[in-house]
C-alpha cells in the first residue's frame, strides 16, 4: 500500500501543473474558517401584508441591526420596525434571538431563542412575543417548547411541550392543555414522528383555523414502531439515544388528525381511516373555517387523495385523487381560491409536472401549463387578473426561469433573462417580487421587480465579492451534454484546471448524488464549488453528471429507476466515466468518484460495478443496504423488501464488495439519525470478510450533515489528501 501511494504521488507531481505565480491559491481554511467565499444576501427580507412594502435588516452607524420597512416601488425607508436592542427580557437585558416571524396581521413578532436541535430539522426553544407598538417582550413559557404559533386573531399562541399540545392566552398567560397522553417514543400530539419529519419535510403538526377558534393537529401512535438505538459519546458511560425508526417493510405509526374547538373545548376525530396502513402528509384549512383539507397517500404512495373534513363532525369526503403506476408526490403547492369552490394543484398525470385548476363544486378541471418540461415552483394566482406565476425547467433542467400565464393556459410570458437560476420570492399581492439570480460562475444578485418583470432596483449585486473572486482567476464551469452507449443524453458540468492544456492528461474526479428527482447539474452558485476550484488548481478536472432518475425532464426519465434503485443510475455514471476517459485530455487510468448520502451509495456501487473504470471512490454517509433505510423514502421507489427482495439486494453496495479493486474511503458520523452508522459498519464488515482493502473515517456524535466546530475543515482536509494520494 505504501509503494502504491508513493507511486501515485510521484505521478501527481509529474503531471499536475504548478499554479501560476499570478494566481491566488485557494485554501481549505479560507473555505471553512472564514467568510471570504460567502457572498452577501438580503438578511431578513420579507414581503409585508400591505403588498407595497418589504422589510430587511440593515446595520446602523452604531453597528446594530435594525429591521426596516422599505417601499417596493421606490425603496423609500418607511421606518424601523424594531432593532436588536429593543428585544429585552424582564431583567432589562437584551435577548439574543435566532429567528423571527410576524403574526398574521404583523402587529406582533414571534422570536426564537436558545434553540436545541432534536433531529436534523426539528428543535425546541425558548420563545418570546414582541409587540412593536408597546415595545414589550413576553416570554411564552419557561420551558423549551416546540413550534410556537400565534393565532390569526393574536389572542393565543399554541405550542408543543412533552409531546402534548397547549395554547396560552397572550394577555393573561393562562395555559390550556389540549392533550395529556403524550409520551416519548409512544404518543406524539401536535408534532410528527421521525420519518414524517425526514421524508415529508414537516415538523409542525398543528394549524390554527382562519377564525382562530379551532386547532387541527396530528396524533401519532408510535407504540408498534421498532426502535433504533445509538450511543452518544462523551461521559464515562456513553448515553444511549433511542427513538422510533421504521425501516423498509416495518410497521409505521398509526396517525390520526383531530380538531379542537377553543370555544366549546370539543375534540373531534377526523374520520380518515387510521386503521389502514397509510400516510397523511399534509393538513391545511380551506377558505371555509369549517373545512379542513387532508392529503392522504396509500403505503405504496401511488394513490393520492385530497379529503375535505367537516370540523364539527369529522366526516371526510374525497374531492380529488391522483394515481401513477410508479409513485405520486404530495402536493406542496395546493392553493385554495377565494371563490371557495376551486383550488390549484400540480400533477404529473400527462407525463410532466404541470398546474391544474379544479372546481370541486362543478367537478371541472382546467390544465394551466402544458409542455415537455416540469413546473418547479408555483407562486400563486392573481385572482383579479387571472394571472398565474410559476417557475419551470422549460429552458433546461439545469436552469430555472419565471413565467406568467393566464389561468386558462394562454398568454404565457417568460419574465427572467440570463442563463442560470432565478429564485423568486413574491410579495403578498403578487405585484412585486425579489429575484435571486446566480449561475455557477456568478455570485447571487438580488433585485426587486414588478410582476411583469420590470426591474425596479438592485438590493445586492455582490460586486465586491466577485472582485475578490477575480484575484483567483477561477476557470469557468462549462455546461454540456453527453450521450451514453445506451443512447441516453445526459447533462453535465465540467471545471478544468487553470491554464488548461488540451495536450496534457489530467486526472478526473466525478461528483455524484443521483437520487430520484435530485439534480447536481444546476447552473447556480453554491455547493462545494470553491473546493472543486481548489482541486482544479491542483490539476484535477471535476465533473458532475445528472443520470437517469434525476429530475425536471419528465416523469418517465425520473421514475425509470422504479423498483430498481441504483441500476440505471450506476450504468449511466460508469458510461459517463468511460466517455470522459476517451477524451484526449483525461487520463483514463486516474478517474475517481465521490458522493454524500445517496451520492455515497452511488460512489460505492460505481466503484464496485465499474471496477475497470474507477481508480478511487469516496463515500460519505452512504446507504449500503436499502433494507437499513426508512420506509417512506425507500418504499416510495422500491415497495417493501417483502414484495421486491431482488430490487433491494441487487444494487445494494454491501452485496458487491468483492468487486472493489480501487481505493475506497468510507466516512460516517456515529450519531447519524438518518443514514445510520450501521450502514458503514456492515459495509466494512462485509469487506473484511472478503479481504477487500478499504480506508475509513468516522466522526463521533456527528449527524448526517457532519458539521460543527472544526469538523468540516477536518473532513475536507481528509477528503483532499485522500484524492491527492490516490488519484
Amino acid at each position: 500500500m505504501i509503494k502504491t501511494a508513493l507511486k501515485s504521488l510521484f505521478l501527481i507531481v509529474l503531471t499536475i501543473p504548478v499554479i501560476g505565480m499570478c494566481q491566488t491559491e485557494i485554501t481549505l481554511n479560507d473555505i471553512h474558517l472564514s467568510s471570504k467565499f460567502r457572498p452577501k444576501g438580503v438578511s431578513g427580507f420579507q414581503s409585508l401584508k400591505d403588498g407595497e412594502s418589504y422589510c430587511k435588516f440593515v446595520t446602523n452607524a452604531a453597528e446594530e441591526r435594525e429591521l426596516i420597512r422599505f417601499s417596493f416601488e421606490n425603496n423609500e425607508n418607511l421606518g424601523v420596525i424594531f432593532k436588536d436592542s429593543d428585544i429585552k427580557g424582564v431583567d432589562g437585558n437584551t435577548i439574543k434571538y435566532q429567528s423571527f416571524e410576524f403574526s398574521s396581521d404583523e402587529k406582533l413578532i414571534l422570536l426564537t431563542t436558545q434553540i436545541e436541535n432534536i433531529y436534523r430539522h426539528s428543535f425546541r426553544a425558548i420563545y418570546y412575543v414582541y409587540d412593536p407598538a408597546t415595545k414589550v417582550t413576553t416570554k411564552i413559557a419557561d420551558d423549551k417548547i416546540r413550534y410556537a404559533s400565534i393565532s390569526p386573531d393574536n389572542k393565543y399562541v399554541a405550542y408543543v411541550l412533552d409531546n402534548n399540545l397547549f395554547y396560552s392566552d397572550l394577555k393573561t398567560g393562562k395555559r390550556v392543555q389540549i392533550t395529556k397522553d403524550g409520551k416519548k417514543n409512544s404518543i406524539i400530539n401536535g408534532a410528527v414522528d421521525w420519518v414524517y419529519e425526514e421524508e415529508f419535510s414537516m415538523s409542525v403538526g398543528f394549524e390554527w383555523s382562519p377564525n382562530s377558534d379551532k386547532i387541527a393537529f396530528y396524533r401519532f401512535d408510535e407504540t408498534e414502531v421498532p426502535e433504533f438505538t445509538m450511543p452518544v459519546y462523551g461521559g464515562l458511560y456513553p448515553k444511549q439515544e433511542t427513538w422510533k425508526y421504521p425501516k423498509a417493510g416495518e410497521k409505521n405509526s398509526v396517525v390520526d388528525v383531530y380538531v379542537f374547538n377553543t370555544k366549546s373545548f370539543n375534540l373531534v376525530k377526523c374520520l380518515l381511516g387510521s386503521e389502514n396502513d397509510q400516510y397523511l402528509p399534509r393538513i391545511k384549512w380551506t377558505k371555509d373555517n369549517n373545512i379542513l383539507a387532508v392529503q392522504r397517500l396509500n403505503r405504496h404512495q401511488n394513490h393520492w387523495e385530497l379529503l375535505f373534513v367537516l370540523s364539527e363532525t369529522g366526516d371526510a369526503t374525497v374531492v380529488q385523487e391522483d394515481k401513477s403506476k410508479y409513485y405520486v408526490e404530495i402536493k406542496e403547492n395546493l392553493t385554495f381560491l377565494e371563490d371557495k369552490a376551486s383550488f390549484i394543484y400540480s400533477s404529473e398525470k400527462d407525463g410532466y409536472k404541470h398546474l391544474y385548476t379544479y372546481n370541486f363544486v362543478k367537478n371541472k378541471e382546467v390544465q394551466i401549463t402544458n409542455g415537455n418540461w416540469d413546473v418547479t415552483s408555483f407562486y400563486g394566482i392573481n385572482e383579479k387578473s387571472g394571472v398565474v406565476y410559476y417557475s419551470s425547467s422549460e429552458v433546461s433542467a439545469t436552469e430555472r426561469h419565471l413565467y406568467m400565464i393566464k389561468s386558462n393556459g394562454k398568454s404565457k410570458k417568460k419574465l427572467t433573462a440570463g442563463e442560470g437560476f432565478h429564485t423568486i420570492t413574491f410579495n403578498k399581492g403578487l405585484n412585486y417580487y425579489l429575484e435571486n439570480y446566480s449561475s455557477m460562475n456568478r455570485a447571487p444578485e438580488y433585485s426587486l421587480h414588478r410582476s411583469d418583470g420590470e426591474q425596479l432596483q438592485i438590493l445586492e449585486d455582490n460586486t465586491e465579492f466577485m472582485s475578490t473572486m477575480d484575484e483567483y482567476e477561477l476557470p469557468e464551469a462549462e455546461f454540456l451534454q453527453l450521450t451514453t452507449e445506451d443512447d441516453v443524453t445526459l447533462n453535465y458540468w465540467m471545471i478544468k484546471p487553470p491554464n488548461f492544456n488540451k495536450k496534457k492528461k489530467y486526472p478526473l474526479l466525478m461528483y455524484v448524488y443521483g437520487g430520484p428527482g435530485i439534480n447536481t447539474v444546476n447552473n447556480r452558485w453554491g455547493g462545494h464549488y470553491m473546493w472543486y476550484q481548489m482541486l482544479a488548481q491542483k490539476g484535477y478536472v471535476i465533473v458532475s453528471v445528472d443520470a437517469t432518475g434525476t429530475g425536471y425532464r419528465g416523469e418517465e426519465f425520473k421514475k425509470k429507476t422504479y423498483l430498481q434503485l441504483g441500476n440505471y443510475e450506476s450504468r449511466d455514471q460508469i458510461a459517463s466515466a468511460k466517455y470522459f476517459g476517451n477524451l484526449k485530455y483525461i487520463d483514463s487510468e486516474r478517474i475517481g468518484i465521490w458522493g454524500w448520502s445517496y451520492g455515497g451509495y452511488m460512489s460505492s456501487l460505481c466503484l464496485a460495478k465499474g471496477n475497470d473504470v474507477f481508480k478511487m471512490g469516496i463515500a460519505v454517509a452512504p446507504v449500503t443496504n436499502w433494507r437499513y433505510y426508512d420506509n417512506i423514502y425507500t418504499e416510495r421507489f422500491m415497495r417493501t423488501p417483502q414484495e421486491n427482495a431482488e430490487g433491494y439486494d441487487t444494487n445494494s453496495p454491501i452485496n458487491h464488495v468483492e468487486k472493489i479493486k480501487g481505493n475506497y474511503l468510507i466516512v460516517h458520523g456515529t450519531a447519524d439519525d438518518n443514514v445510520h452508522f450501521q450502514n458503514a459498519v456492515e459495509m466494512v464488515d462485509a469487506m473484511i470478510e472478503k479481504n477487500i482493502a478499504f480506508d475509513s473515517e468516522y466522526y463521533p456524535n456527528k449527524n448526517h450533515s457532519i458539521y460543527g466546530g472544526l469538523t468540516r475543515l477536518h473532513l475536507f482536509t481528509r477528503l483532499t489528501k485522500y484524492i491527492e494520494e490516490n488519484l
